[in-house]
């Protein structure tokens, strides 16, 4: 990949460059589905993790955990989930944002004060759409969205996973980039294009 690839990926619809990895390792949480499921999801983000070089751990000092993964039918449930309006102030404008778009999923990343990531709620609608998608699919979708602040359009008309006999993988492109934004020479936060040509160098090293 060289820049004109990777500037847009981290270039959001209002024209501005944002790039942010986690600070601190990765502690998941998932409600709303079966036991199975939930193995499957936090593998996912064992994988990518593995891939980034980042960690993961067993609890977050500060958070306890750190990543939410919250499975509903309706986003209306979003309103009952007891503290979820502590976690997120905007709880009660976001759920009638999201019934009025008919939207089936949402992210929401929190910062620490130095614009490093320090927590991610993931939201999830299991539609007629997301009910088709396999968990192993849809459990790696999530997590390589997660693993790195791409822009809001990154992946608006190409998915970050491909097919490959059947089974749906990530991109050798895009692991590419995530293993170069964690690379420890890379700021953990950038917001200067410049940092995408920084980040089209490193891929070329650590091929």
């Amino acid at each position: 990949m060289d820049i004109s690839d990777i500037e847009p990926l981290f270039t959001r619809a209002d024209g501005s460059y944002l790039c942010a990895r986690w600070g601190r390792p990765i502690v998941p949480v998932v409600f709303g589905v079966e036991d199975e499921a939930i193995a499957v999801l936090k593998g996912a983000f064992e994988a990518v993790c593995v891939l980034s070089g980042h960690k993961m751990d067993e609890l977050d000092a500060e958070l306890g955990v750190n990543v939410m993964m919250l499975f509903c039918r309706d986003w209306d449930e979003l309103s009952g989930v007891p503290d979820l309006d502590r976690l997120v102030p905007e709880l009660g404008q976001l759920v009638g944002r999201l019934i009025k778009a008919d939207a089936n999923q949402y992210r929401i990343f929190r910062f620490d004060e130095d614009g490093a990531i320090k927590a991610c709620f993931i939201f999830l609608r299991m539609d007629e759409n997301l009910s088709e998608v396999p968990a192993e699919t849809l459990a790696l979708s999530q997590a390589v969205q997660s693993i790195v602040l791409w822009s809001d359009v990154a992946f608006k008309d190409a998915s970050p996973l491909a097919m490959v006999d059947g089974n749906a993988v990530l991109r050798p492109d895009i692991a590419g980039v995530i293993r170069a934004v964690y690379d420890p020479v890379m700021p953990a936060v950038a917001q200067d294009a410049s940092h995408a040509l920084r980040l089209a160098a490193r891929i070329k090293v650590l091929q």
